[in-house]
Parts: C-alpha cells; structure tokens; sequence
C-alpha cells in the first residue's frame, strides 16, 4: 500500500515538475485576464477603424458589409441550392426549407474533391471544376425542372458591393488559383456555369463561411447575431447598426459584418504578444505578415507551431535527452490533429507516446507529460485570443443596443471547435468571465455553412417578396403629383361651391363666415377674458392686450379637464361644467364681481349670422353631446351662466380655433391672412372678399372664411385616393361618413391608419411574425405621439422597438424597419393633402387681388405641425410644388387661439365703437 502512495506521490511530482518546466519556457504564451481584456480593447479600436470610410483602406480588420440585412425569421421556405468552397473539399447542396410552420429543413449534399492542380492553377479552371461538380450533382438529383436559387459560400476575403457580388482581395488557406484576386467571383462562377450549360440556376448571395454558420444557428435561435469559425482558418462575423458602417449607404437596420479577423495584429498592433515560436511560423508561411491573428489561433498552424516548440526545447535538451528525429524537424509532420489526440481525457498520454514515437522519437514518461502540457498551452492560447475577440463584439453589440445587459447566441464551426476535446469549455468559460454582462449561449452549427448559404439565399428571397406586399400595400398612400394637382383643384371648386348660395348646402366645404371683418392694427387694449374649448381640455384665460410703443399680450390661464361622459353627455351638462370652470377660474383670479368682455373659441364647424352668434353644424374630435347641433352655442353658454348664476360675462365673439390662431399672428405680422390648424383635428381659414361670400349681404371690403375643410370629400370627391384602411377608420368612427379629408391627414386619426395598416400587415406574415397582439387589436392604442417620435432622425431603431414594446409589440429590427416606413408614408401623404388644400387657398387669394405673384403668411398651430420631425417641410415643399406663383411664409402661433379669441374681441369692440 505504500508502495503505491509512493509512486503515486511520484508521479504527480514528476507531472508538476514537467509543467512548471514547460510553463518557464512557454511563459509568453500564458495570458492573463487582464492581458486578455487589452487585447479585447484592441481589437474594439480595430473594429472602429473597419468600420469607417476613413480608415477601412489602411485597417488589418476590414470589417466587410456583406450586405445580408436579417437573419432568419422562421418564415423562409422553398427549395435552394448551396455550394461551400472554402478547404480541400468542396461540397453541393440541396436544402428544402418547409411551408408548414414546422421549422423543419431536409438536406441532400455531396462532396468533391479539389485536386492540388485546380487550387494553383488557372482561376477558370477552378471555376469550371465547382460548375461542373454542381451540374453533377444536379443531374443526380433531378433538378432543373425550373429555375433554382443558389448561395455560394466562399470562405476568402471578399469585398461586396451587394449580395450577389464579392470582389476577392486575397486567398488564403494554400489557395493560389491564378487570375481571380481583384475580379468578382459570383461573375466567374456565373460564366462558368454558362460555359458547362445544361443549369437552370440563379446565383442569388455570395457568403462568406462565417456568415453561414451565424445564418445556420440563426433559423433553430432568433437571438443568433455571432457567427464564429474555429477551424482551419478562423473568422467572425455579427449583425452591426447600419448607422454605423460607413461603406455603405443607409442607416436603418442592421447588416452582417464580416469582421475578417484573421488579419488582427498585420499592423503590429498585437506585437507584444507575437512569440518566438509565432514569427517562426509566420516566417515560412505562404503570406509573411499577413493573417498573423489567424496564425495564433487556427487549425492550420496549431500542430506546426507544437512542432516548432517541441523541436526548441528538445535542442536545448529539456526534452527527448536533446535528441531531435528527421521527422520532427521536418515541417507540417506535427498536425492540428495530434493536438486533438493528445488532450483527450483519458486516452491523452498513450496517445502522445504513439504521436511521439512515430516522429522516430523515443519519449519518456516525463517528456509525454511536458508535450501534453506544451499542446494546452497552445490551444489554451488560441482559445483565450479568440474569446478576448470575441469579448469585443459582444461589448459592441451591446453598447450599441444600450444595454446593460445582453442576451444573445453565438453560432459555432469548424474543425477544431468541434474535435478538440477541451476547446469549447475553455472559449466559453473565458468569454463569460471576459464579458459578464453578456449572457451568451454557444450552438454549434450542424450543418454547416453550406446549408447557411441556403439560409441567406431564403431569407433575401423573402426579404425581397416580403419589401414588394410592402410596396404594395403602401402604393395607394404614395400621391403622384397629378393627384396633388387633383385634390388642388377639387378642394377649388368645393371652396367655390361652399360660398355660393345655390350650392353651399351641398358643398363638404361649408365655407363658413365669421364675421372678423380685419386684423389688428396695434391699438387693441384692455383686459379680456377667453375660453377655449376644442378637445378633451378646456382652457380659461385673461388676456391683458397693452397698445403704444411697447406693445404686448400678457395672458393668464389654468386648464380643466372635459371628461368623456361630459363630451358624450347632453348639451346642458357640456355647458354646465364649462361654466363650473369660468367659475372657479374667476375665483382663483379674484374677478368673480369684474364684467369683462368674452371671446370664446369654439373649435367645431358653426354657422354665424353674427360675430357673437354661432349654431353648431356638426360635433367632431370625438364630442358628441346632444341637444347642441343646430343650436347656438353661444346662447348656450348664456343660459348656463343663468342657470349658476354667480357672474355675468359680456359675451363678444364666437371664435374658431383656426380664425384665433390666424389673429393672434396677425397681431404680430400684418402679412398674415391664413390660419391653419394641423393637429388633433385639421381646419384652415382666409380672408376671402366679400364680394364673393354670397351667404353674406354685404359687398364691400373682407371677412375671414372658417373653410372647414376637414369636411372634403364628403360628397365622394376624393374616394379614387381614399383607402381601404381609410375607410376602415371612417367606419369605427363616432361620426361615419363626415370629416373624410380630415381623417385622412389629421392627428386624432393618423395613428389609428397606421394600426389598420400593421394588422393587415401581421395578418399576412409581414410582420411580428404574424402575431397579432391583443393591444394591437385595441382601437386608438397606437397615438399619433408615436409617429412623430418612430419618425425622428435622432432615434434609432432600438428606440423604436422600445415604444413598440410599449404596445405590446416585440419587434424584430426588421419589424421596427418596416413600421418606420408604415409611419412615414401615412404622415407625408398627410402633409402633402394638406400642402394641396393650402395651395388652392393661397392661388385663390392670389387670382382674387388679380396678383402675377402672391406674398402671404399662414398663421400655424397644432401639434402635428409643432411636433412631427417632417410634417412641416413635406407642406411646405407641396405649397411651393403646386402654388409656384405664391410665396407662401409660415409662422407658428406660439400663444394659441386663446389670445386670438381675445384679439378678435378687442377688434369687434373697436369695430363696434366706430359704428
């Protein structure tokens, strides 16, 4: 028993005693952690460098677009043909992807050898070799009954301008084919197919190996964004922000970067790393000073660099008693394979003394310990700079998304990853300590790259047929500009219609008369009180107006709330509760005993026969209380007061909101003789000669017309631009029928088009992945709010996930793409309706003067001219398109229609007084 403790005791010695020897002599290659982290900073700095048009042409890490924007959905189908072309075998592929939701994809390959003659030879010669063993295959299988769709991984450094072109800037792995650096090699296999003939074949994706593999994982792991191969070479690639590669245009989405890291440390960067051993190899490879990364960490230089140590330490007579075989000085007998053998668990040292002795060497027991350790330690090595790498472009995805946090899979290949008994523990238990943030899975890929070239084929099929139903379904929002002239010229004759007496009844532009006669002139004063009632909140205000040289509008208000069941409740209980405002307004003021004239903006159409009379036509904006249409509102109000009977109130001018906001710029620009509304709701007024307001008796001067266009098309005018969505929005509406152009352009309804348009669009598999959430059926969940913020240059798609998520909606960054462009498109067709009706206003006024050119200001308010990042310039640009003889400026009312109600008090007053 003793016997044994003892000779296990000295064994173990003789173990720790070997490693402590061979750890003195390979001691450059054993990294720390925090070695290991500088190099990972490193090769973050390289990746920048890649990234940027500044510095890609001089960056080691070129950092390539390989212009593959989404990884699979789930959704691909179809059959596709694949050829992998990156080693000493070459293989074909046909990969069937099913249709029946069930995920499930089926395989048939076939590999072919590539003699040594065809990989240095003449580049045609290659070409025509993959041509003719893919039209064997082919004929094997029977397939060329129609036209077949093909990725082609090409496992070289290629740079692509687009997804079925890659230009080759170097070989590597021992090829030399002559005549193909520099040329686009989807080009040479497309002519070598033609020069075989007998193909039906489409070349649809040029993939790199790495992008197979992350493409491979990435149909079986949506969260796959990492591809990375371990194997006779080694590369990675990930799905970068578009924002951020500057070699390519566009900054929405994500692209694949083929991040090409084998050439990680060509500019020296990793020099205080590189040993002895490291130069050697590089030394008598076939590109000295290219691949130096690579050469550190892949399959193809692992065995010889073991070699190349084993050979060092035997000279020096630390193993083999100094005595050195042929075979061990002979290069490339020491293979990445023996590495394999000799680490496994339990069959590791009598595999090394076979290793050993068949390269003639006559190892003890000591020196099979020491080659063992010497094989971890190179391994090790290569394990830990690939996860120091790899530590980088999860940090970078992570950074980019924002995140504290980042869960996410990383696709797996090549020979070593998965022959190599101990690699993967040791890359995936570096990495997580490296990066502890990112909570990472490992899949290794099955089927290799192959079937990943598939994948892309599939998936740029589908992005492609998917982008048309887009296309499609958003085509009847794209306005031509002989529609915008038709709608201008409509809107025209509405306006004509609405102000004549013979067909104003009939007009859906009503054309009201305000009776504001004309602007300020800067000698309004006094103190007035206004209320301002056009949405779910009521404002009371006084307006202080002061005349002279220093002129100027003080104001003082508070806001109340209009509760649904009051906005949808009878008249007498509206009008009730606007009065219990004014009141307890008078009395937070201390003014309940002070009688002051009254301007009230009432933003909903009304008929006036005076300045201080108004019967309303029809409630919008959701208001739907009865007993008020047909009736004047403004008696209405009066009889409340008389109910509460706390105060009197001089009741002076009706107002529109529209009308309000066109005074209160006026007040400021004499040039102003047009408001706008473009916000919850949509409304326009002018100042129209009374010449033409045939409602009206009198001839002479003019009056502000309260348009109320938002009626337009109501008598069917414009149903040929009217969608289907469109009408699906009028339909689930309190007030079916009416206010169609203002549906169709204005805030309380845009978010409300943009949801119909997201639901056909799941329904169809467009989108979420047809997923139809319970908030997403939930009427008015998608506010307007949010297409000004999705829209907004200054976010970024992650952020635009974020408010779906808000929703309900776990978007895709495809997804979040794609409602982008839902949201822009319904948003400009509004500006754009807006801009057509505004420029038969404008040409109006202009044909009236009898004006070749026309100077005048719109007054505009409303939050989707305030807040939407493009509303106001795609109006503007319509104006100039379709009014090219106005020169139209707009300014934004800053105080609303509140001041304007009180302006156009101060105005009749005066109007009044001069009587």
């Amino acid at each position: 028993m003793l016997a044994v403790h003892l000779l296990s005791f000295y064994f173990s010695k003789l173990q720790e005693d070997q490693i402590k020897k061979v750890d003195r002599f390979l001691y450059a290659m054993r990294l720390s952690d925090e070695q290991l982290q500088d190099i990972s900073g490193r090769f973050r700095a390289e990746m920048v460098k890649g990234l940027s048009a500044e510095s890609n042409e001089t960056a080691t890490v070129k950092m390539l677009p390989t212009h593959v924007l989404s990884t699979p959905d789930g959704s691909e189908k179809g059959e596709f043909l694949a050829l992998d072309l990156g080693g000493s075998r070459f293989k074909v592929l046909q990969v069937k992807v099913s249709e029946d939701g069930k995920r499930k994809v089926e395989m048939k390959s076939h590999t072919y050898p590539i003699p040594d003659a065809v990989i240095n030879g003449r580049g045609t010669d290659l070409f025509s070799h993959v041509a003719e063993s893919l039209k064997d295959f082919m004929e094997q299988n029977h397939i060329n009954s129609r036209k077949s769709p093909l990725g082609f991984t090409f496992s070289f450094p290629c740079r692509q301008s687009k997804l079925d072109e890659g230009v080759l800037l170097s070989w590597s792995k021992n090829y030399k084919a002559r005549g193909v650096q520099g040329m686009d090699v989807v080009e040479s296999l497309r002519q070598a197919i033609n020069r075989t003939g007998g193909m039906d074949v489409e070349v649809l994706a040029l993939v790199n190996d790495t992008v197979g593999t992350m493409m491979t994982c990435g149909y079986d792991d949506q969260r796959c964004m990492v591809g990375v191969i371990v194997g006779t070479g080694t590369n990675a690639c990930y799905m970068e922000e578009l924002r951020h590669i500057d070699l390519v245009e566009g900054d929405e989405g994500r692209m694949c970067i083929n991040t090409e890291w084998g050439a990680f440390g060509d500019d020296g960067v990793l020099n205080d790393f590189i040993t002895e051993f490291d130069r050697e190899i590089d030394a008598a490879s076939s590109n000295p000073g290219n691949q130096l990364f690579e050469k550190m960490v892949s399959g193809l230089y692992m065995g010889e660099l073991v070699r190349i140590i084993l050979l060092k330490m035997t000279k020096k007579g630390l193993l083999f008693k100094g005595q050195v075989s042929d075979a061990l000085r002979t290069k490339g007998k020491f293979q990445t394979n023996h590495v394999v053998l000799i680490e496994k668990n339990k069959d590791g040292l009598r595999n090394t003394k076979e290793i050993l002795v068949d390269l003639d060497l006559n190892p003890s027991e000591e020196d099979c310990i020491a080659v063992q350790h010497v094989c971890t330690i190179v391994s090790f090595r290569s394990a830990n700079l690939c996860a120091a790498a790899l530590a980088a472009i999860l940090t970078r995805i992570r950074q980019n998304r924002k995140l504290k946090s980042l869960r996410t899979t990383v696709g797996m290949d090549g020979t070593v990853y998965r022959t190599h008994p101990q690699y993967p523990k040791r890359l995936h238990k570096v990495v997580r300590r490296l990066v502890p943030d990112c909570h990472v899975r490992f899949v290794l890929s099955e089927s290799g790259s192959g079937k990943g070239a598939a994948m892309v084929t599939a998936v740029a099929q589908r992005l492609v047929i998917q982008r048309q139903q887009i296309s499609e379904t958003l085509a009847a929002f794209k306005l031509s500009l002989e529609q915008l002239q038709e709608v201008r010229d409509k809107m025209r004759i509405e306006m004509e219609r609405g102000l004549r007496k013979d067909s104003h009844s009939t007009a859906s532009v009503k054309m009201l008369p305000s009776y504001v006669y004309s602007m300020p002139d800067g000698t309004e004063t006094g103190k007035y009180l206004a209320l301002d009632l056009g949405g779910t909140n009521f404002r009371v205000l006084v307006v202080k107006i002061r005349t002279g040289l220093r002129k100027s509008v003080r104001m003082y208000n508070k806001i109340y709330a209009i509760p649904l069941e009051i906005m949808q409740g009878t008249g007498e209980e509206l009008f009730d509760h606007i009065v219990q405002c004014i009141s307890d307004f008078l009395d937070y003021m201390g003014m309940k005993n002070t009688r002051l004239p009254l301007g009230f903006t009432f933003s909903f159409p009304c008929r006036q026969t005076g300045i201080d009379k108004g019967s309303l036509v029809c409630w919008t904006k959701g208001f739907k209380a009865t007993d008020c249409e047909g009736n004047d509102v403004v008696d209405m109000l009066r009889e409340a007061i008389k109910r509460r009977n706390e105060f009197d109130l001089d009741i002076v001018a009706i107002v529109n909101d529209t009308v309000g906001t066109m005074m209160t710029c006026a007040y400021e620009d004499p040039q102003c003789e047009i408001g706008l509304i473009a916000g919850t709701g949509s409304n326009l007024c002018y100042m129209e000669d009374m010449q033409n307001i045939e409602m009206v008796e009198e001839d002479e001067g003019q009056m502000c017309v309260n348009t109320e266009w938002g009626g337009f098309g109501e008598n069917d005018c414009i149903e040929d631009i009217r969608t289907k969505f469109d009408r699906e929005v009028d339909e689930g509406s309190l007030n079916i029928g009416k206010q169609r152009f203002e549906k169709m352009m204005s805030g309380m309804y845009l978010g409300e088009i943009v949801r119909q348009i997201l639901i056909n669009l799941t329904r169809r598999g467009l989108l979420f992945r047809g997923h139809i959430t319970e908030p997403l059926k939930t009427r008015g969940i998608f506010e307007t709010k949010f297409l000004s913020q999705i829209e907004s240059d200054r976010l970024a798609l992650l952020q635009v996930r974020s408010i779906l998520q808000q929703l309900g909606l776990d978007s895709t960054c495809d997804d979040s793409i794609i409602v982008k462009q839902v949201c822009g498109t319904v948003s400009r067709r509004a500006a754009q309706l807006c801009g057509a009706g505004m420029a038969a206003v404008v040409e109006k006024i202009r044909e009236n003067r009898g004006l070749d050119h026309l100077d005048i200001t719109v007054g505009v308010d409303g939050t989707l001219y305030k807040l939407h990042p493009h509303f106001s310039r795609i109006l503007k640009e319509t104006v100039r398109l379709l009014a090219p003889k106005c020169d139209v400026t707009f300014v934004l009312s800053e105080d609303g229609s509140g001041k304007g109600a009180a302006l156009i008090t101060a105005v009749a007053q005066r109007r009044y007084a001069e009587m």
